[in-house]
């Protein structure tokens, strides 16, 4: 049940570039919380920081197919060099704007869009770099260790980054997380170059589309992004978190920052759990799972006004399932696709999993507008639970989905 950590064990450029990422995924997140403060604290204005926001957002849907094309067309490895490169000098920019005592937001805002862009870049060639550091039967741990990685950072960084703002100011939160692009950076040389293996195209317009093209045909793969579109657009309720936190169940800020820590615990708790993951060949079905408990557990938060405790714990079991939901699609999209297709394909995975929680939480506020704040959350979970239902029934090649016994944990394992 605990974690598998062979990944980290056998692989050794995985283990590096693994490592490399514990420590900037803490600095980035120390970033996230510390540039919507700074720009509240600049501005007074909650519109100010929905502006960074969508600042944020668009280079990640004009540039990540971009991203994808390129991360199939050169050295990933050195395309990961550069753009962490990148990142860093976006952060010193940051720490240099924040020193300085300078008020200027459109500073600040062209900062995050060169920020953004980046990692829009970056994110394509990291994922598809996997696959080529570990074997296929490895694969599912990997992905769980990353999604280990992502969570402990989610928790720890923005928890750190509140204190050292707080102690010591926003220069020094930006400092630390150049400080820690020097170990990804560090660790992305330690490990061996990741050039194409074949049939490599120069980026462009054709290649993106050929992308696309590959991900229509492949009914599997369109099947991993539908029922993760129905579960964020329907059961993300995290923009009603402020108003369940102080009309309904009465708990105020305290209760805001818990209720949106608890989805984050219960992933990492997940992905801590997640050892037997390597053995499941029905990874569809699995999938299929995951989606409904996801489903059933919002259902049960938005019936659970009578707990603050039993919504917390209801929506960590939520998190839960999200996290092996992600591992199952990832490791599907990941393998069902060959590597010169694989930086854009995954592109595509990522416009998904980054634009999903945003509709979802745009469907959440303005179906609560119009039936309340509890109603909504019960009603998405239910329209969650029905849409799994529709996916399985215009998609029936992902509950059918067995992979091959080369690809799981052993060799051995019977389907489960």
């Amino acid at each position: 049940m605990l974690l598998d950590v062979t990944p980290l064990r056998l692989d050794r450029d995985y283990r590096y570039l693994w490592g490399g990422q514990v420590v900037s995924g803490m600095g980035n997140q120390m970033t996230r919380i510390a540039l919507p403060y700074q720009v509240y604290v600049l501005t007074g204005s909650t519109l100010a920081v929905g502006l960074l926001t969508a600042v944020q957002l668009l280079p990640i849907l004009a540039f990540s197919l971009g991203g994808g094309a390129i991360a199939d067309a050169v050295d990933r490895r050195r395309l990961l060099l550069i753009t962490g490169s990148g990142l860093a000098l976006c952060s010193l920019a940051l720490a240099w704007l924040a020193l300085s005592g300078s008020r200027s937001l459109l500073a600040i805002l062209a900062v995050a869009f060169v920020a953004a862009s980046l990692a829009a870049i970056d994110q394509p060639a990291r994922s598809s770099a996997i696959p080529r550091l570990v074997p296929a039967a490895r694969l599912p741990a990997a992905i769980a260790l990353n999604q280990l990685n992502l969570q402990t950072a989610s928790i720890v960084g923005p928890a750190v980054g509140g204190i050292v703002i707080a102690t010591v100011g926003l220069p020094a939160a930006y400092a630390l997380d150049v400080v820690s692009f020097s170990a990804a950076i560090g660790t992305l040389l330690a490990i061996s170059p990741l050039p194409p293996l074949d049939r490599a195209v120069r980026p462009s317009l054709n290649a993106i589309l050929e992308g696309l093209r590959f991900a229509r045909r492949r009914p599997l793969i369109l099947s991993t992004f539908a029922i993760d579109l129905n579960a964020m657009i329907f059961g993300m309720p995290t923009s009603l978190f402020p108003a369940l936190a102080v009309s309904v169940f009465g708990v105020g800020a305290v209760g805001v920052g818990l209720l949106a820590a608890a989805p984050a615990v219960g992933a990492f708790l997940g992905a801590f759990l997640s050892g037997w993951v390597t053995t499941v060949r029905r990874r569809g079905r699995a999938v299929i799972v995951a989606v409904l408990a996801w489903g059933a557990a919002i259902v049960g938060f938005g019936l659970a006004t009578f707990s603050f405790p039993l919504a917390l714990l209801l929506l960590a079991v939520a998190g839960t399932a999200d996290v092996l939901s992600a591992v199952f699609r990832s490791t599907i999209v990941q393998l069902e696709t060959p590597d010169e297709l694989r930086g854009r394909v995954t592109a595509i995975h990522i416009l998904v999993v980054t634009s999903g929680p945003r509709l979802g939480d745009i469907e959440a506020a303005a179906v609560a507008a119009l039936i309340g704040v509890q109603a909504s959350v019960v009603t998405g979970g239910l329209l969650c639970l029905l849409g799994v239902f529709v996916v399985h029934r215009l998609f029936p090649q992902l509950d059918a989905h067995v992979a091959p016994v080369s690809e799981v944990e052993g060799g051995l394992a019977a389907p489960a």
